[in-house]
Parts: C-alpha cells; structure tokens; sequence
C-alpha cells in the first residue's frame, strides 16, 4: 500500500475564457481520510471535481493516483482509474432496479450476453461492504428513498472499484437521521482505506466527518489544516476573505407586542392541529422532520394554501386571507422552492425585488434605484439589476427571495429553509440582517429548518412538529439537539 497520498493535485489551473476558474489549486489526500473541500458558491470547488473526475482537461498542473500520473480523458475513464463522483443530483436510472443501476456501464457478460447471476453477485457484495440489508438487489431503484438511492450510487463507486469517493452536497436532501447513518458509512469506508472529498455548505458537518480541510476562494486554495484545529468562525472568515465574527449574531432582544397568533389551526391534510403565538422582536424557530406539516402551515398562514379549521390572527385582522392580502397585512413569505415558487427566473433582479410592491406606474430608472439598495445592503453579487436571477448562483438567488420582503417592510416574515443549498457566506449575511430586524423590535420571523444548529443559535423560541401536530414553543436556551430529535421522531417522553 502506498504511504504518501492516494490523491494528489498540484497547482491545478483552469480557465474558460477570460475567466480563471482555477488558480494553481493545490489538493492531496491521502488514504483513509475524509477531506472536506469549502468555499463559496463560484469558489472553484466544483471546477475542481470536474477535473479530478475527467469532466474538464485541466490547462495546468499534476495529477497523480497513488504516485502514478493521472490525467483522465472523460468521466468514463476516471472512474475505471478509482475516481467516482456522487453528486448533488443523483445519476441513477431510476426505471432499472438497484442490481442494474450498480454494474451499469460495466455490465458482466458471458458469451456476449448479460451475466445475470454476476451481476448479482457484485450488486450484493457491494450493498454488504454498506451494511444496508434493507436494499434488496431486484428493487426498482425509484422504489428507494433519496437517501437509499444515495447508498447505491456508493455502492456502484465501490462495485468498479473506488479509491477516491468525492461527496457533492450529499445531506441536502436527506433527513437528519438519514444524515447520521452517512456520517457513520463514511467512517466505515475510510476505516477501509478509501480517500473521500466531502463538499458541504455545512460547517459542522464538515466538521463531524472530515479530518482535514482546504479552502477555495475565488479559485485559490486560500487555507486549510486539521479539522480539530479549526473553528467554524475561522473556517468563514478564510472562505469570505474578511472576519465574518460569529456565524449566529444574536443582539440583546426584547420580544414586544403579539403580532401573529394560529389556534388549531389545521390545512386539508397538514397541519392536523397548530397553534403559536408571534410576538414583534423574536425569532420563533419551527423544527421537524421532512414531512411533518411545516411548510403545509407557513402556506396556510399566508393564504396559499386552505385552511379546514382554526383561525389565523395578524395584528387585528383574522381569519383566512390570500397571499395578496397577506402583503397588505405586512406578512412575507420566502418558499424553501425558489426556483420554481420563489421567484421568477427569466426576469431581472429588479423585477423579482420588487414584484410584490409595485408603483402604480412601473419606472425602470426607480425599480433600478429600488434594487441597487438591496444589492449593496446584501452584497448580492450580480452584473447589475438588470440581469436574469436564472444566471446567478443559488445564494444569491436566495438573498433576492429574502430581499422582497425588506423592500415591502414586512412586519412578519415567513421563512420556509431559507438557508437550504446556499454557501456559508450568504448563509452568514442572512443570519446578519434576521438579527438586525428582530432586535429593534418590529419586526417578527418564523424560521422552518431541518438543520437544527440553525434553528439553536438564530431562534429565541422554538416549536417541533410531529406528524401535523405542532407542540409548544420553548426558549432556545433550555433545549438541544438531542431533545428536539427525540420530539421530531415522537420518542420523547
């Protein structure tokens, strides 16, 4: 077995044009370790994967696999060299089952015909190097959960052959449980000498399953070390390029005046029963499993979705409303869907800023003016507030969704994962200004997330939802993760 590293890129350059979307990357892993690769959105990391996995011909530098030269023609040819990428997206069949999916593209064959009992063979044997008897080799792969289906295109990495595993954003859809059971796959196959790349938005898992790091910024490798070295602040603070301070900002608070209260509060199918109270100057947290009914209330709430029973009371209007209403009534909604739902992707920044709060004469030089605030307050990286939102990265499509709501000065805002698939670093400014908000006083927030380190350092308060049913609020203080799971998952006592 080797002693140095299994993975080794040195002064990697690429460039699409003018741009340089890679500026003599430096990456060595070595086997056995999990490597957590961070930065920004537009950082390079993915850039950087496409190399190692054959995607792009990098323009400069050395690869190497084991000490030996490495420089694979297409993704093909990565993976037969011991390089598998699992990405954010899945890229299974789902119409074959979970045995075709593992040895597709490297099928056995006996005398020209598929070799069915091999193929088996090789399926079961990588399902059992994973410890998932639950996945059954003949199942329909879209039969699977996301998160099983995230095993078998392990499965597949280990059934050709994988030295090097790279993980893309690989908890962004799955539940926190389900998270926890990849946590401890992935000891599992470093315990078996494999080298991973783990890419994550999330510091502290970055932190729970990797032993070393490297930071990119704007396509350099700007830092890195032992993962038990670093802290979370100093980890941003290198991706940002500035101090960043405290990823969870919490000003002195003093929760006014109730401004939104549901009793019963129940949709068609969820919630089944939700009551809160919402008072001016806090950050009411909601957490839960994927499923539970919470985006189902935060829809209800503000009128898209009917109410069967129960009453909704803003202020000193109550009852059911439209969204248009709702608006009129100072209440905000940001959809854990953004491109779909959250805004609209073929119209410019100013447009999607300012949609909900039009004058009666639309004048592009004032929505320009309008847009060019939020865009500095929120250092929205754009080319200008012309530009279609389709072009820009996620964050900062996510910053636009949230923007909407301070250019129509709600009262309440209604925020449904406003977090999800976004970098640290517009993770970090969106903490910032919820901060800034609440802590004068008028403004109020309910928070939905499924990451509930998120939900202890933003929230003042925080209720779980278990199968439609939403318990008490309690302070974020006297709470932790292990007691809002056990709530989440109907355990507690």
């Amino acid at each position: 077995m080797t002693t140095g590293p299994r993975l080794e890129m040195t002064g990697i350059r690429k460039r699409f044009g003018a741009t340089l979307a890679l500026d003599g990357v430096d990456l060595a892993v070595p086997p056995g370790q999990c490597h957590a690769l961070v930065g920004q959105n537009g950082a390079g990391k993915s850039t950087l994967m496409k190399v190692l996995s054959g995607a792009h011909p990098a323009d400069q530098g050395e690869l190497r696999i084991d000490g030996a030269p490495y420089r694979p023609r297409d993704p093909a040819e990565g993976r037969r060299r011991g390089v598998a990428m699992i990405y954010q997206e899945l890229s299974l069949a789902p119409h074959l089952s979970v045995e075709a999916n593992i040895v597709l593209g490297v099928e056995p064959a006996r005398y020209g015909w598929l070799d069915w009992r091999e193929t088996r063979r090789r399926a079961t044997d990588a399902l059992g190097q994973l410890h998932h008897p639950e996945i059954r080799p003949e199942a329909r792969t879209d039969s699977l959960t996301i998160a099983q289906q995230q095993i078998v295109e392990i499965a597949r990495a280990l059934a050709i052959g994988c030295r090097v595993l790279v993980l893309d954003e690989p908890t962004s859809s799955i539940s926190h449980r389900d998270a926890e059971q990849l946590f401890a796959l992935i000891d599992r196959l470093r315990g078996q000498g494999l080298s991973i790349v783990y890419i994550s938005h999330f510091i502290e898992e970055c932190k729970r399953v990797a032993q070393r790091y490297t930071v990119l910024r704007d396509g350099k490798s700007v830092g890195g070390g032992a993962m038990a070295d670093a802290t979370a602040a100093q980890i941003v603070d290198l991706m940002v390029g500035q101090k960043v301070g405290e990823l969870y900002p919490r000003s002195p608070r003093a929760p006014g005046p109730e401004i939104l209260s549901l009793e019963g509060l129940a949709g068609l199918e969820k919630p089944s029963s939700a009551g809160l109270t919402l008072r001016r100057g806090e950050v009411l947290g909601i957490a839960g499993l994927i499923g539970a009914g919470r985006t189902e209330m935060l829809r209800a709430v503000f009128g898209l979705d009917p109410v069967r029973s129960g009453s909704v009371r803003v202020g000193v209007h109550s009852g059911p409303a439209s969204p248009a209403r709702r608006w009129s009534q100072g209440v905000g909604f940001v959809s854990e869907d953004r491109k779909t739902e959250g805004l609209a992707l073929g119209l410019s920044v100013s447009d999607n800023l300012t949609l909900s709060k039009l004058d009666r004469i639309v004048l592009p030089h004032r929505q320009d003016s309008a847009a060019r605030r939020w865009i500095e307050l929120l250092a929205l990286k754009c080319r200008d507030s012309f530009q279609r939102v389709s072009e820009l990265s996620g964050g900062n499509q996510q910053k636009i969704a949230f923007a909407r709501l301070l250019h129509h000065d709600v009262d309440v805002l209604l925020l449904d994962e406003p977090t999800r698939g976004i970098d640290v670093a517009s993770k970090a400014q969106i903490y910032q200004k919820i901060d800034e908000l609440v802590s004068r006083g008028q403004k109020a927030v309910i928070l939905v997330s499924s990451y509930i380190p998120e939900l202890l350092g933003t929230c003042d308060r925080i209720a779980v939802m278990c199968r439609g049913r939403l318990g008490p609020a309690r302070p974020a203080g006297q709470l932790d993760e292990h007691a809002l799971l056990l709530e989440a998952t109907g355990e507690a006592a």
